[in-house]
């Protein structure tokens, strides 16, 4: 069943209406006529199962058959991942979302090879949004992930202390009986930040700002690239803490 995402201003009772570039996605792509089931959400928590009525040039018209149990998890996690080269963010992006995550922070950190100027930066972003909103409609999220504008890392630690946790997995870190603790002390309802270092790993200046900021921890023995470090630590988390 397809999924699209709406405000919650386009829903009068039970009644829903389709705007923007999803009318053409439904009419002129998917060919959808009326009768046919969707799944819908308001973007704010609340999902729809729901029966497609008329399908004109402009808008769709929906009636809602019943509503759907949400799908987002049980903690806010926001992953700060280092740039990564190449189109991997756009994978770790695509990933993150299906695995749970609440917001994605792309950081210019030291090692990064990949160096944005503000226009790139900016470009970049609504790419990497587009990816997040199609990842979201993909894996039935109740909510559309944010991708952030790019940060540095002193930013980034400090856009990190409203959070309850903040976990940065590090190469050096050895033994899995710290991670473990880290990771059953998390209680649902927590916000929790995860930092991801780049190809060119954590330089030495943001691993002595991080020691007394956040949790770091081993992942295990073996070194993981960057685009599958962060996705390690959200199937952890989801496995800890989801029901």
């Amino acid at each position: 069943m397809f999924q699209f995402f709406v405000e919650p201003n386009q829903i009068q009772g039970t009644e829903i209406t389709i705007t923007g570039s999803d009318v053409n996605h439904i009419r002129n792509v998917l060919r959808m006529r009326a009768g046919e089931e969707v799944r819908v959400s308001d973007n704010a928590g609340r999902d729809f199962y729901c029966e497609i009525g008329c399908v004109g040039s402009e808008e769709i018209a929906l009636h809602v058959l019943r509503e759907a149990e949400g799908t987002e998890p049980a903690l806010q996690i926001t992953l700060f991942q280092g740039i990564p080269k190449g189109d991997k963010m756009e994978l770790v992006i695509q990933k993150a979302v299906e695995l749970g995550a609440s917001e994605i922070i792309p950081v210019a950190m030291k090692n990064c090879v990949v160096k944005l100027d503000e226009k790139r930066a900016k470009a970049k972003q609504a790419r990497w949004q587009a990816i997040a909103e199609s990842a979201a409609k993909q894996s039935k999220r109740s909510m559309i992930p944010t991708v952030g504008k790019v940060m540095g890392f002193a930013q980034a630690a400090r856009y990190a202390d409203k959070l309850d946790v903040r976990i940065l997995p590090y190469e050096n870190q050895r033994g899995m009986a710290h991670t473990r603790e880290v990771f059953g002390s998390i209680k649902k309802g927590a916000s929790v930040g995860i930092f991801i270092g780049p190809e060119g790993g954590y330089d030495s200046s943001e691993i002595e700002l991080a020691k007394d900021k956040m949790e770091m921890v081993s992942l295990g023995n073996r070194i993981l690239r960057t685009e599958t470090a962060g996705l390690c630590v959200l199937s952890m988390l989801q496995y800890v803490v989801e029901d």
